[in-house]
């Protein structure tokens, strides 16, 4: 686990510690900060598909994101780098990369019908896969491709996969997995 304090002084993170448990067949992330989660044995390379179903437990006061990272290295350290593929609560999504302390958008916030938003329970469930073939990379919410993007666009997609959690979140992971 990494985690990712907020510098924001307009937006703090909660109190408390981050918990990140096993639960039935998969995985509870409470955060009051943000954290990436991973296994250093859990990479993947060439043509793959990673898939993740994050069920968001409650909104926060604001849209924080959630879901996958892949294409990793140097997690533990200031040299970590990653790409991301999340949703919010307010039904839009993002891909992002991460080199040390930067961040840069590959395809900012964008709304999107397939993103379900929390119901009255105040629970939302998002199917998320990223889809790795030989040319391009298909990102992919709830059975729908949202963005389609070439390799040769620069994507690191080998490497260490997993997800990241921003704060003020309570998220459950089931599914988590990458199939060839």
């Amino acid at each position: 686990m990494r985690v990712d304090r907020s510098t924001e002084a307009s937006d703090p993170d909660g109190a408390g510690e981050i918990k990140f448990v096993s639960m039935g067949t998969g995985f509870h992330a409470t955060n009051p900060q943000a954290a990436v989660y991973w296994n250093p044995a859990n990479t993947a390379t060439g043509s793959y598909t990673l898939k993740g179903t994050f069920t968001l437990q409650k909104p926060s006061g604001h849209n924080n994101y959630y879901g996958l990272i892949l294409g990793g290295s140097g997690l533990e350290g200031a040299s970590q780098k990653y790409l991301y593929f999340l949703v919010a609560q307010n039904g839009t999504w993002l891909i992002k990369t991460r080199d040390g302390a930067t961040t840069g958008n590959v395809v900012a916030r964008t709304p999107n019908d397939a993103v379900q938003k929390p119901g009255e329970n105040g629970k939302s469930t998002n199917a998320l896969e990223v889809r790795v073939g030989a040319d391009k990379v298909d990102f992919v919410i709830n059975g729908t491709v949202v963005n389609s993007s070439p390799k040769s666009a620069g994507l690191v997609t080998d490497g260490i996969w997993g997800v990241r959690v921003n704060h003020l979140l309570e998220v459950h992971i089931d599914g988590l997995g990458v199939t060839k």
